[in-house]
């Protein structure tokens, strides 16, 4: 494809770092796209040829649960291996089936890595009372994160090549799981494509639609190969590069648009050539990006605060991701501003030409109305935010199971089939573990055996020391539900310390119900934290850039009101199980995912609207109409930027993954909220009330505050 001569922008008088950096990548459009290409190019093949090492850490020290996994593998030495479980049921009872059954768990026991094969008819527990339900642990000879998804796949159609009309064969376990899921590729087109549409009836041409496009996909890209690179330094969960994904092409195309469409805005303007227009957008929306995507990346690190690895490892993934198209935005972008300004300028004004309507016209009549009642609009838009905040406050968190999954999967019929036979609590049995002599270990198993809220318990499993037992408690209700939360929490509260007293034995409880509630209790407990470190550190830049008390305080309230309803959205929906979702804990790690994330996403917003009023009230000395000006100049680029991510974020609903759609309904609840009902409605209101005394600041901290400039041009 041919291009346009690249066209030098003018000299600044003030070359500051980013001047410096988007100057010299317009100068030389043609080296700073190469390298570009050359980069993603090598981290790709790097990449591939490495291969990742993603690695889920849910470790909390300190934790009951922790105790008992460490105990349990310093009696381990050789290391723990995984495994998948083979049910059967037949609906005739199985002992018609014995000899077919037999043959299946012949077939698997020759399959790559199959170490063992237990036989359910002479298993300890592991025929129902019925004899129509069975299941036959398979025993791996590698650990699960070394288990090839192929062969776990290879077990589930062997397995299954067994079936027939009235004998079932289902697989469970987090390996058949994993193996069910699917890439996930269709949520990130589905949203590129949607987007790519949006685009073009913004800008009117399908050219200038695709650069904040290529933007993204080029910081995506190129952070995606980085992830994989830093997973062998650093501990990196699985599920990273899919949020990583998510939240890069939502925020690189956010930039991208917000810096190309100042730089629209300048083409239409009198006497302003490409270079001009190239050097205010990145003067003024350049340097909004820049410290928007600061705020993303302070919320981000925020995480670190909470101290839990599993979610550090996101944070540091994510953050990348965040600076990887902060620098694609400044770097790229202007050099393909460059390179096909030509073209862009006669399409941009081409499409103005046909408008017929004064740009941001409506947007005006909006602001005035909103300015005549200020009152009105931000009663009813808080009242509407609170009440979509309050089923936020009844959130369970935990983890997902196959309890969770969709009914279709092999995963959740293996896990509905041991409920039916087995119990619904069998599927999250409680790991007791006694750290004393035998008898303590006796007292334990008749202490549990006579709790009215467990259906079952195994007999204790002395380790070789004799000094270490566990015994295998079996609830009454399943894995997810609260009434096995609050077992959990009895037991260690009460049942187990009276038990200790008169044992002097130690007794822990673990399993992975009781991991989920440390692991809740754990981010709940360090939430406050979280929440001041994140909201105090983006107040202060707040406060340093537009030199005021009042708007940090305004932006930090409606921000937090905006997340409260986003996570209400969730609540309602996963939670609950409104609209059809399947009802179950939130992820306990997803809030505080959310939290930082949009946090940081509501800061591109409030800066790209502020700064424009701040610019406009610096021309003119008039809060009213700077008000109306801000918004009548942001107000489009707004909502189209909402809608992109909107539908980026909305997109990953389509996701098999649970903890996907959670977060693809959070993310794009809360910008729908943000863009719409926030910037456009009850910030006009607010910057009325406020008046003049928006942009007040006590002498002292203007003293010590240093400055920070978003606007070099008026």
């Amino acid at each position: 494809m041919a291009v346009d001569t690249p066209v030098r922008p003018p000299r600044t008088t003030r070359p500051g770092l980013l001047h410096r950096v988007s100057g010299w990548a317009m100068r030389h459009a043609v080296l700073a796209l190469a390298l570009w290409v050359v980069a993603l190019a090598a981290v790709t093949v790097a990449s591939t040829l490495i291969g990742d090492r993603y690695k889920n850490d849910t470790s909390l020290p300190g934790t009951d649960s922790q105790r008992v996994t460490d105990i349990f593998r310093a009696h381990q030495p050789q290391g723990d291996t995984a495994s998948v479980q083979i049910v059967v049921r037949a609906d005739g009872g199985l002992d018609a089936d014995k000899s077919r059954v037999a043959s299946m768990l012949a077939a698997v026991r020759g399959l790559p890595h199959v170490a063992s094969v237990a036989d359910p008819f002479t298993a300890p527990g592991s025929l129902s009372t019925d004899r129509r339900t069975a299941y036959s642990t398979v025993a791996l000879d590698v650990a699960l994160a070394d288990m090839p998804i192929d062969d776990v796949r290879a077990i589930i159609h062997k397995a299954q090549d067994f079936a027939r009309p009235g004998l079932q064969v289902e697989v469970g376990g987090d390996l058949a799981r994993t193996a069910a899921e699917s890439s996930g590729g269709a949520s990130e087109g589905v949203g590129i494509l949607a987007a790519l549409v949006i685009l073009v009836f913004l800008f009117g041409s399908l050219l200038a639609a695709t650069l904040p496009l290529l933007t993204a996909v080029f910081a995506v890209g190129s952070t995606l190969g980085l992830l994989v690179l830093a997973s062998h330094l650093f501990t990196v969960p699985e599920y990273t590069a899919p949020v990583m994904m998510l939240v890069g092409l939502g925020v690189g195309i956010d930039y991208a648009l917000l810096i190309f469409s100042r730089y629209r805005h300048e083409l239409l303007k009198d006497g302003t050539d490409r270079a001009s227009a190239s050097t205010v957008a990145l003067d003024t929306a350049g340097r909004s990006v820049m410290f928007a995507g600061c705020t993303v990346v302070i919320a981000l690190l925020g995480l670190l605060a909470l101290g839990l690895g599993a979610l550090q490892g996101v944070a540091l993934g994510v953050t990348l991701t965040v600076l990887t198209t902060m620098l694609a935005a400044v770097t790229l972008l202007p050099a393909l501003l460059t390179l096909f300004g030509k073209r862009i300028e006669r399409s941009v004004r081409k499409h103005a030409a046909k408008s017929r309507r004064t740009p941001g016209d409506g947007w005006r009549k909006l602001a005035a109305m909103v300015q005549r009642r200020p009152l009105i609009p931000l009663v009813l838009g808080v009242v509407a935010l609170i009440a979509l905040s309050l089923p936020a406050l009844n959130m369970r968190l935990g983890f997902a199971d196959a309890g969770t999954d969709a009914p279709t999967k092999t995963s959740r019929k293996a896990y509905d089939l041991l409920a039916e036979g087995f119990g619904p609590g069998f599927n999250g049995p409680l790991v007791v573990v006694s750290q004393g002599d035998q008898a303590a270990a006796q007292e334990l198993g008749k202490t549990l055996g006579a709790d009215p809220d467990i259906a079952a318990v195994t007999p204790p499993q002395v380790l070789p020391d004799g000094k270490i037992a566990t015994v295998l408690a079996f609830p009454k209700s399943a894995p997810q539900d609260a009434a096995t939360s609050d077992l959990v929490q009895r037991l260690r509260d009460d049942t187990l310390p009276k038990l200790e007293a008169q044992t002097k034995a130690t007794y822990l409880v673990g399993g992975s119900t009781a991991a989920a509630d440390d692991f809740a209790g754990a981010v709940s407990k360090r939430l406050p934290i979280f929440v001041l470190v994140v909201v105090g550190l983006s107040a202060l830049l707040l406060m340093a850039v537009f030199r005021s008390i009042l708007i940090p305080l305004k932006a930090a309230a409606l921000n937090l009101l905006s997340i409260g309803a986003s996570l209400g959205a969730i609540t309602l929906v996963f939670q609950q199980g409104w609209f059809g979702a399947q009802a179950g804990p939130i992820e306990a790690f997803v809030p505080v995912m959310i939290f930082a994330i949009v946090f940081g996403l509501s800061m591109d917003y409030e800066v790209f609207l502020v700064s424009r009023i701040h610019e406009e009230w610096r021309r003119t000395n008039d809060a009213r109409a700077a008000v109306r000006e801000g918004l009548a100049t942001t107000g489009t680029v707004i909502t189209a930027a909402a809608a992109i991510m909107i539908v980026v974020f909305g997109a990953f609903l389509l996701s098999p993954d649970r903890m996907l759609k959670q977060f693809g309904l959070g993310l794009a609840t809360a910008v729908l909220i943000d863009a719409l009902l926030i910037r456009c409605v009850i910030v006009p209101a607010v910057m009325r009330l406020f008046g003049d005394r928006a942009w007040w600041l006590p002498r002292g901290l203007n003293r010590i505050l240093p400055r920070i400039k978003l606007e070099d041009h008026s």
